[in-house]
């Protein structure tokens, strides 16, 4: 009885605890909003944003089909996306479909309130790009069973051109499954890497608390960033920068959810060049200042 009296005590602690780091209500703007393949594009922000892409496409020698970008404005709900659905090899950003598959997988109490070293190791998966860690999280899992959550979410849809997929351990030989569209290990469309990070805000993801927890795990302010991308775009503005970013070979990509004065939204880029890199660089700032500019250009 005592036994069962301290760990009854414990679970009151860290369900209390959970409650108190779950996030304010959400402005009823943010809780309504919804991406789907329905979702128009906003008439006013869609020009703006392919003409950016084709500016920076040329500027940067990348061809018609070499770049996929997605814009969010969680403020308003304007969407405005180019190649949207266009599935490709997405190097290390569907590590964020193994931070949901983690925390979808565990008790409600231990995934609300995760111990201080499983933090840790999630923030540098998600930070550094760790692909160690990475690859000790997707094995303790399995493969199957991280898609699985992925596909339950919607994350992936073989008749809709694709989406998130994880299909190999990182950094690792061994098993391997093939997104059945593109026939990539790890895979990635712009829309529904946008969706995660509008899901993720909304506090959509396992449970609002938990949502909360993988919010933080992005920022992890004790690890510092990789000063690339769309970091490196924004350096010097006073922007909340929370991605993941990735890179292979010619794959160069980035995704974020971008908060500061007068802006918060959600932006993601695909990339396939020898210029991937210097085209991300350059596209962040250009649609930050589509989304209240401010003086001086910041």
């Amino acid at each position: 009885m005592k036994a069962r009296a301290v760990v009854g005590r414990w679970l009151g602690l860290v369900l209390g605890a959970a409650a108190l780091k779950a996030a304010p209500p959400m402005p009823t703007e943010l809780a309504a909003l919804a991406l789907d393949y329905t979702t128009p594009t906003d008439p006013a922000l869609q020009p703006r944003l392919a003409a950016i892409d084709a500016e920076l496409r040329a500027k940067f020698g990348l061809g018609a089909e070499a770049t996929a970008v997605g814009l969010l404005d969680l403020r308003t709900g304007r969407w405005a996306a180019v190649r949207p659905d266009r599935i490709d090899y997405a190097a290390s950003v569907p590590k964020i479909g193994i931070l949901l598959a983690w925390f979808a997988k565990q008790p409600r109490a231990l995934a609300e309130a995760p111990p201080p070293e499983v933090r840790r190791d999630l923030g540098l998966m998600i930070k550094r790009s760790d692909n160690a860690t990475a690859a000790a999280f997707s094995r303790q899992l399995g493969l199957a069973a991280i898609q699985e959550v992925l596909d339950a979410h919607g994350f992936y849809d073989a008749a809709r051109g694709g989406g998130i997929w994880i299909g190999k351990h990182y950094g690792q030989g061994g098993e391997r499954r093939l997104d059945p569209v593109g026939g990539h290990s790890h895979a990635a469309t712009v829309r529904q890497l946008v969706r995660f990070y509008l899901l993720l805000e909304q506090g959509k993801l396992v449970s609002p608390a938990a949502s909360a927890v993988m919010r933080e795990i992005f920022a992890s302010p004790e690890i510092a960033p990789i000063d690339d991308k769309f970091v490196r775009g924004l350096a010097g503005r006073p922007r909340e920068i929370r991605r993941k970013a990735g890179w292979w070979e010619a794959w160069v990509h980035d995704t974020a959810v971008i908060t500061g004065p007068d802006r918060h939204y959600v932006l993601a880029a695909m990339t396939q060049g020898a210029r991937g890199e210097e085209y991300l660089v350059a596209l962040a700032p250009a649609v930050d200042a589509l989304l209240g500019p401010e003086p001086g250009g910041k």
